[in-house]
């Protein structure tokens, strides 16, 4: 078939919605659905959908959009879940295209939810907020699309930390089958199955980070726009006020109830929430990590390493096809270094590490970590938002490759 383009667009009634762009016999024009059996022009208000060729676009009076791709003369109902978090300040919008080449490169089976619960300001109300927000959102997308089988997170910068809580509030683990009661002969009985794990009732099938501050923003030169200056780093940590909520978490200032700051505590499972758990069950986890010019989180923290850790890159690209790509780290190498750290920090500290407790909870389930260079090119000057994807079809280095196995 041949590959037609579209564009997605804000517009004053919806947060975003897709029109034709070079489309013979489409005029731009979108379809409209009717109200149940009544007749007439009038729209729906709970549910609107937009065509541009075999591109869909669905949403409802929340502004909930859902991108799917339809076939000529074919109705697929989608099978596949993948929900793009934005970050800071951030709205839908920043993934405008990244949607759109994703479901122009795997359109079997695939909806794209582009979330936008958590935009411009409200980027400030906390990440627990901003998850617990999100997880509500997967649900209302689930229930509007009985046929999804599987789930994927694709999380940029802020957006990374907003799905792990969320991801947390959305594990859950389908219960043992239980042996025949009536069984006498032990040879009659069937195994007993490991109970599934499941998020909001589907399979976890990748979780996919960049640019993500996953250790948080404090010291460390995790902030390379404060070039490791600790009387910098101290101001700003006293200074993370001015984000809200999200700033005391991102700095580890924030004590709820004198607990400890919250992404210490999304290290390790709780009653309510099971953030290790719901990691662990995805079937893989990819941390995209600038190496260079991003100036608002650093290499250690969005891939999740020690600094004494961080490879050293080899000139040229590892990969022809996305030369932006200067190191590809395999899971197993992960374990590796949580092994080789734990004799050395098992001495203690005279003060708790958080940032060390962190990287050691976190390396329990393997991360496969892609480092990203824009070195060279002007992307570099916009490396952190340029490593989303969102701009042009030459930013897309692309994390999206993990799902040419999707199906």
């Amino acid at each position: 078939m041949e590959e037609k383009d579209c564009v997605i667009t804000r517009n004053t009634e919806e947060d975003m919605h897709v029109v034709g762009s070079d489309l013979e016999g489409t005029g731009g024009e979108s379809k409209k659905t009717k109200r149940s059996g009544k007749s007439g022009d009038k729209e729906t208000k709970k549910k609107k959908k937009y065509w541009m060729g075999c591109l869909r676009a669905e949403s409802d009076e929340s502004g909930n959009v859902d991108l799917t791709v339809d076939f000529p003369g074919e109705r697929t109902e989608p099978t596949h879940l993948v929900v793009m978090v934005n970050g800071l300040i951030g709205s839908a919008q920043n993934w405008r295209f990244a949607a759109k080449q994703m479901l122009k490169t795997y359109p079997q089976g695939l909806l794209v939810h582009c979330s936008r619960r958590n935009h411009s300001t409200q980027t400030f109300g906390g990440v627990d907020v901003m998850g617990e927000r999100l997880a509500e959102e997967v649900r209302s997308v689930i229930k509007r699309h009985p046929s999804l089988k599987k789930i994927s997170f694709v999380g940029h910068s802020l957006g990374g930390l907003v799905a792990r809580y969320a991801i947390g509030r959305l594990y859950e683990q389908e219960s043992r089958e239980e042996l025949p009661q009536n069984s006498e002969d032990i040879g009659d009985t069937c195994p007993v199955e490991e109970p599934k794990e499941r998020i909001a009732g589907l399979e976890p099938m990748y979780f996919i980070t960049s640019a993500t501050p996953h250790l948080g923003s404090r010291g460390h030169k995790q902030v390379p726009l404060f070039s490791g200056s600790h009387t910098l780093e101290r101001i700003a940590t006293r200074m993370s006020w001015c984000l809200g909520k999200t700033g005391k978490h991102l700095f580890l200032v924030d004590s709820d109830d004198g607990k400890p700051p919250l992404l210490l505590r999304m290290v390790s499972d709780s009653r309510d929430l099971k953030f290790i758990s719901a990691l662990h069950c995805f079937k893989r986890r990819i941390a995209y990590a600038n190496t260079s010019f991003d100036h608002l989180v650093g290499w250690s923290t969005s891939s999740i390493r020690r600094r004494n850790e961080l490879p050293k890159l080899q000139r040229g690209p590892v990969n022809e096809k996305y030369p932006h790509i200067v190191n590809i780290e395999p899971p197993d190498t992960a374990r590796n270094h949580e092994e080789d750290q734990s004799g050395s920090n098992s001495n203690g500290f005279k003060k708790f590490d958080m940032e060390e407790e962190m990287i050691r909870e976190l390396t329990k389930v393997s991360w496969e970590r892609v480092d990203v260079s824009f070195r060279g090119t002007l992307q570099r000057f916009l490396a952190h938002n340029t490593i989303q994807a969102s701009k042009n079809k030459d930013d897309q280095f692309s994390w999206s490759r993990c799902y040419t196995t999707h199906d």
